[in-house]
C-alpha cells in the first residue's frame, strides 16, 4: 500500500514539470489550490489539493486531485483524474461547469489510515459546480461529486484555484 501511495505522489510530483516543457500551447501547468468539503457513504470530511493542467479541447480543463476524508470509522484517499467542461468564457461572472473522471481511492480504519491492510479500488465520477474568477486572477468555486464503483455516493467540495 505504501509503494502504491508513493507511486501516486511522485506522479503528482513530476507532472507538473512536465507540463511546463510545451509553453506554446494551451494546456500545462496553470494554478493549484486547496479543496474541503462534505462526504456522505461515508459520512466524513474531506480536504485535499488540486491542480489546474489547463484546456486539452475548447473549454475542456484537465483538474487532477487528491482529498483525504476522515470519519464514519474509516479513512479514505482518492487521487483523482478529472476533466471538466466550462460553459461560458468569461471568468469574471459564475460560470457552470460539468465533467468526470476516474479516480484510485483507498480506504482503510481510523485507526490503521491508509497503511499497510487497506483497501484499493476504481471509482468513477460525474461532477458539477459552478465557478468565479476573481479581480486578483485566482478562482473560487462549489462542486457536487457523485460517486460510483468504489468512489463515496456523493461529495459537496469548495475550492480555491491560485494562479501565477
Amino acid at each position: 500500500m505504501r509503494r502504491i501511495l508513493a507511486t501516486a505522489v511522485a506522479v503528482l510530483a513530476v507532472v507538473p514539470a512536465l507540463a511546463f516543457a510545451d509553453p506554446g500551447t494551451d494546456v500545462g501547468f496553470r494554478g493549484w489550490g486547496p479543496r474541503v468539503g462534505v462526504t456522505m457513504a461515508p459520512d466524513q470530511i474531506h480536504f485535499g489539493v488540486h491542480a489546474d493542467f489547463g484546456n486539452f479541447a475548447r473549454r475542456v480543463r484537465f483538474q487532477p486531485n487528491f482529498e483525504l476524508g476522515f470519519g464514519d470509522g474509516l479513512t479514505f484517499g482518492a487521487l483523482n483524474a478529472e476533466a471538466a467542461y466550462r460553459f461560458r468564457e468569461k471568468w469574471d461572472v459564475w460560470g457552470p461547469y460539468l465533467g468526470g473522471g476516474i479516480g484510485a481511492n483507498f480506504t482503510g480504519s481510523e485507526d490503521s489510515g491508509l497503511r499497510d491492510g487497506s483497501e484499493t479500488g476504481m471509482g468513477l465520477n460525474v461532477l458539477g459546480g459552478i465557478e468565479k474568477g476573481l479581480s486578483d486572477g485566482d478562482r473560487f468555486f462549489t462542486e457536487a461529486k457523485l460517486g460510483f464503483a468504489d468512489s463515496p455516493d456523493f461529495k459537496l467540495t469548495v475550492g480555491w484555484t491560485f494562479y501565477h
